[in-house]
């Protein structure tokens, strides 16, 4: 059940309105999240904003894909999860990166799992990584700019997966086949 009204573009605010047309745009409707994040103008448009900075940062598609899905996971949002999965999909991303990345199991690739263990490391310890932690990342090929970039993600992906859980966002149509719950993965 719903608990936050999802806005179209004739009964957003009117601050929102041109952001819901940008997004009708860009991706041939109205996400779901984006219509809840209509609401507060300016959470819509600090999301968008957050979007696309994350996505001109230093990582590319499969780091991308890996920041988000290790942190929607982590958060157990319902509707990111499915979400990430269908833009993961059309970025061309391995699907075994993104089915370990939904089942929480360590990836192939020594630098993307070196990336899926700091993303998670920064969320479950709040921002608070050892020297270790970081030397480590390093090591795998990263540098201090990809820590503030997972930063980055994480605070876009913070205003999506907590919108998503107090509206209980129902996911869209185009990512329902793609649907995931905490629950299937720990049982």
């Amino acid at each position: 059940m719903t608990t936050l009204k999802i806005h179209n573009i004739e009964s957003a605010p009117s601050e929102a309105k041109p952001l819901l047309e940008n997004s009708q745009k860009a991706y041939g409707m109205i996400p779901g999240l984006h219509g809840v994040l209509a609401g507060s103008p300016q959470l819509l448009q600090a999301y968008q904003t957050l979007h696309e900075l994350f996505t001109q940062s230093s990582f590319n598609e499969e780091e991308l894909t890996v920041v988000w899905q290790v942190i929607n996971v982590e958060h157990a949002c319902h509707y990111c999860v499915p979400a990430h999965t269908g833009i993961a999909k059309m970025m061309k991303v391995d699907d075994a990166i993104t089915e370990a990345l939904r089942n929480e199991t360590p990836l192939e690739s020594t630098k993307l799992e070196a990336l899926r263990t700091m993303t998670l490391t920064i969320v479950r310890n709040r921002g608070n990584v050892s020297q270790a932690d970081l030397d480590a990342f390093y090591r795998a090929g990263y540098e201090e700019k990809h820590v503030l970039d997972i930063i980055l993600g994480l605070s876009q992906k913070t205003i999506s997966n907590y919108t998503n859980h107090i509206a209980s966002t129902p996911v869209d149509a185009a990512f329902e086949k793609f649907a995931w719950s905490k629950e299937t993965v720990n049982s």
